[in-house]
């Protein structure tokens, strides 16, 4: 069966579920990190602390990735990675991991798609609300104008928020349960 040239092979990760390296090289706490670290939160307590350990197996995972016959690879960014604060100064290791997997895709002639938030917003945002903080514009406008300066010129195919309804379903039901 013929697909076409333009037709996309591809898989696909998210931060937490694969990168590991918790608190490594700037990184902060995510609301995962929180959700996963509470006793009882998570079958058998597992977390990702070390994930799939991809931060430290980056160019192997890569090179996987390539011997599976994709030219595709929809991957999320750590937004506490890239902006431990949530606002404001960049950790330049974060952004440089990111630039190595960008780099290291393109040399494999894979495709990037990236996106911008896939459950990991950084604690110390939900720590102001979250989701439910109408500053959440003005934080993600920043996050994402970061996200494209940075690597805007390699990326070309970018993703806002994975799975928005339950975002919103989640937030509404933690605010429930603290009344």
């Amino acid at each position: 069966m013929n697909f076409g040239k333009n037709f996309y092979w591809g898989t696909a990760t998210a931060s937490y579920q694969i990168e590991g390296a918790h608190r490594e090289d700037g990184r902060t706490d995510s609301i995962w990190d929180t959700f996963s670290h509470k006793d009882g939160a998570v079958v058998r307590g597992e977390h990702g602390d070390i994930a799939c350990d991809h931060y430290h197996r980056l160019e192997e995972d890569l090179n996987y990735v390539k011997e599976l016959g994709c030219n595709a690879y929809r991957f999320s960014i750590s937004w506490s990675r890239l902006m431990p604060n949530g606002t404001g100064k960049i950790n330049e290791k974060g952004a440089d991991f990111y630039n190595r997997m960008i780099d290291g895709l393109l040399k494999r002639e894979i495709v990037p798609f990236m996106t911008l938030y896939h459950w990991d917003l950084p604690q110390v945002l939900q720590n102001q609300g979250g989701f439910l903080n109408p500053e959440i514009k003005d934080w993600f406008q920043e996050y994402a104008e970061v996200v494209k300066k940075l690597y805007g010129d390699r990326v070309k195919h970018f993703f806002t928020i994975n799975e928005p309804l339950c975002i919103i379903c989640c937030e509404r039901m933690e605010v429930r349960q603290e009344f």
